[in-house]
């Protein structure tokens, strides 16, 4: 019988109870002996997918035993509701790239169960630290590559080139330049088979007695940082190339400068002679990522766009932008030193 209320009556015990057949009576308390009810003893799980993508969706699978528990109700948690999560019907959900542990425990006592699950994050897209690149001969740049998703499961890239015989290209992305001419260097991804490239242009070796640079100015390959931003007019510029070569300046847009305007981030000084192209350098000024030649709330918002991955930096200035130099593709922590920088609490060390 199914007791459904205790009940006292001249100092006697009743419970009112109910019988199989549905009859509805009375009994005497101390002729009733409680059972206890049958609880769950244990929990097995089976997943319809180990893996799924991230945004795909899995189910769990669960048995109860014995059969007979009388409450069957059962709590569902993951070990990590960023990667996956799940919901009180079993459903999980792929949040991003990693693994999880998934447990259901039953309601009424501490028995319970865990079963694990990968969410597998694709490659969507490569970023490239360079587009074009002219080296010259005998010297070298290391090509970063910036996988995306910042979770993506599978970042492996691998590199080749177009031309070996005037490039060459180890597995690190580190380009040396073996002979004056053109060719390409490939990243590829492992996954998603995603390609990009980047134009290379080796030059002949440039003469150090008549091309050079400002003490303060820093120089790797073709990109020259070190820049003040306050000091970023072209004629300003000039002052620190000591050349008799003649010397010209682009803005990233491909527009010839004059000396009262101002270069930023991807702006281009060509060197020539007989108006002949010996050699082009990058500027990157660090925090600049718009290419005007200043730090302020505009490139703030660019680099926040990047992060959020509505519009992409690329080249120099995808490099402008890892205020860190750690070769990583900029974060939230950037965002600060930009906007410290625009405050003038730190300034950002180019």
């Amino acid at each position: 019988m199914t007791r459904l209320a205790k009940g006292k009556q001249s100092g006697e015990l009743w419970d009112r109870v109910q019988l199989s057949n549905g009859i509805v009576g009375y009994a005497f308390q101390n002729y009733l002996k409680e059972v206890p009810k049958v609880q769950i003893e244990q929990i097995n799980l089976k997943l319809d997918k180990s893996v799924i993508n991230k945004g795909e969706t899995a189910n769990i699978e669960v048995e109860i035993l014995p059969e007979e528990a009388k409450n069957k109700t059962v709590l569902y948690t993951s070990s990590n509701s960023n990667i996956a999560k799940v919901d009180s019907h079993g459903t999980v959900l792929g949040v991003r790239g990693g693994k999880v542990e998934l447990t259901v425990k039953a309601k009424d006592n501490d028995v319970s169960s865990k079963i694990g699950l990968e969410v597998y994050s694709p490659v969507t897209d490569i970023l490239l630290n360079v587009e074009d690149l002219m080296l010259p001969v005998g010297e070298s740049f290391v090509v970063n590559t910036t996988v995306l998703p910042e979770d993506a499961s599978n970042k492996e890239v691998s590199y080749s080139v177009e031309d070996e015989s005037v490039i060459e290209v180890d597995l690190q992305g580190k380009i040396t330049a073996k002979q004056e001419g053109t060719s390409k260097v490939i990243v590829k991804t492992n996954d998603n088979n995603l390609q990009k490239s980047a134009n290379i242009t080796v030059v002949g070796k440039i003469d150090s007695n008549r091309l050079k640079f400002h003490e303060s100015l820093k120089i790797y390959a073709n990109e020259i940082s070190g820049w003040n931003d306050n000091e970023m007019t072209v004629e300003k510029i000039k002052e620190k190339i000591f050349t008799d070569y003649d010397v010209q300046i682009y803005n990233s847009q491909g527009q010839l400068l004059n000396d009262t305007d101002r270069a930023g981030t991807g702006s281009k000084i060509r060197i020539l002679e007989d108006n002949k192209l010996i050699m082009e350098y990058n500027i990157v000024l660090y925090g600049d990522v718009n290419g005007d030649g200043k730090i302020n709330a505009v490139d703030l918002l660019v680099l926040q766009r990047h992060i959020l991955e509505i519009k992409k930096l690329s080249g120099v200035f995808l490099k402008a932008g890892n205020i860190l130099k750690n070769g990583k593709n900029p974060s939230a922590l950037d965002t600060l030193y930009v906007q410290r920088h625009i405050l003038e609490l730190q300034f950002i060390e180019q």
